[in-house]
């Protein structure tokens, strides 16, 4: 609140609400005793106005900032901001992919406690329904015989094995989430669809036409002594972001490999080893090893792991 009184001394005055004049820093009384004082009086006058002058422009000062400062200080915080928000991004992801790998990472020990179990490791796919096959076909993945070794023996034995694995009797099974099957990299993940980002290596068609040399095939349980060329060398499972069929109970959720990791060529509509990760995928190696892999490998390296007994030994690179 400022108000004009004249002055004695031919200037206007503008009186704070402290009854201080913010240009020459006299009082009211000061202002109208000016005129008919003499020189000494007027001397202790304009001394007391300086000192009230610093006390009023420090307290303005002290009390906000001038737009200049705040400018500055909005300029700080945002170039503060865009510094940290990727490192933020990347330990976020940091942490994704740590429990991806260690999904399967489960995965493998669970599949080591299935062999020791029954002697071999579970069939890639049960009763394979083909496009001429009847619907009775059962078609259960490898996946979903591994439950009990997973902890998940009660979701084991409900499961009717006696029907399909997309059965009505089945649906509520079939629908269950389990976060160890899922990577929480992977985007625009829908809840109640039993889904899966994992998928079993059926085989390659890299390096030669045999489809079928990987670990989980159709009808076919392997054992660790038929992985001829070790298993240390040898993938079982691989991450499958975005491809068909990738329910965890779902036998066709094995595919053959014929494209590199992540490889943008590749038909959005098959199977193939695919990740939301930057820059490569996690691998599960029948020794139940993951090891995040680039995408830069070479295809035919990726091949030669595929294989389980062609005596190819590949070193990681």
């Amino acid at each position: 609140m400022v108000r004009q009184v004249a002055s004695p001394c031919n200037r206007q005055c503008q009186l704070s609400e402290m009854e201080v004049c913010v240009g020459c820093g006299r009082d009211r009384s000061e202002i109208a005793l000016w005129s008919c004082s003499d020189d000494s009086v007027k001397q202790q006058i304009v001394e007391r106005a300086l000192v009230r002058l610093r006390r009023l422009r420090s307290r303005d000062h002290s009390g906000g900032f001038t737009l200049v400062e705040l400018l500055v200080t909005i300029g700080v915080i945002g170039v503060l901001i865009a510094l940290l928000l990727p490192a933020v991004q990347a330990a976020r992801e940091a942490a994704r992919k740590a429990s991806c790998q260690n999904n399967l990472r489960q995965i493998g020990i669970a599949l080591h406690n299935y062999h020791d179990v029954h002697k071999s490791l579970p069939t890639g796919c049960l009763e394979w329904r083909a496009w001429n096959s009847p619907p009775t076909r059962k078609q259960f993945a490898w996946s979903a015989m591994l439950l009990p070794f997973i902890e998940q023996q009660n979701l084991h034995q409900q499961i009717k094995w006696s029907k399909p694995f997309d059965a009505p009797e089945n649906r509520t099974s079939a629908t269950t989430d389990l976060p160890f099957y899922l990577c929480p990299s992977e985007p625009d993940l829908v809840s109640g669809k039993g889904l899966i980002s994992y998928g079993g290596i059926f085989g390659e068609l890299i390096n030669d036409r045999e489809q079928d040399d990987g670990l989980f095939v159709n009808e076919r349980a392997f054992s660790f002594r038929d992985v001829l060329d070790g298993l240390t060398n040898t993938l079982a499972v691989s991450e499958d972001v975005g491809g068909p069929d990738r329910e965890w109970i779902n036998g066709r959720n094995i595919f053959v490999v014929a494209h590199g990791i992540n490889d943008r060529t590749a038909w959005v509509g098959d199977n193939e080893i695919r990740s939301a990760h930057p820059g490569g995928a996690m691998l599960l190696f029948a020794d139940s090893r993951v090891h995040f892999v680039s995408e830069s490998l070479d295809k035919s390296v990726l091949g030669k792991w595929i294989t389980r007994a062609k005596q190819e030994v590949v070193e990681l690179p």
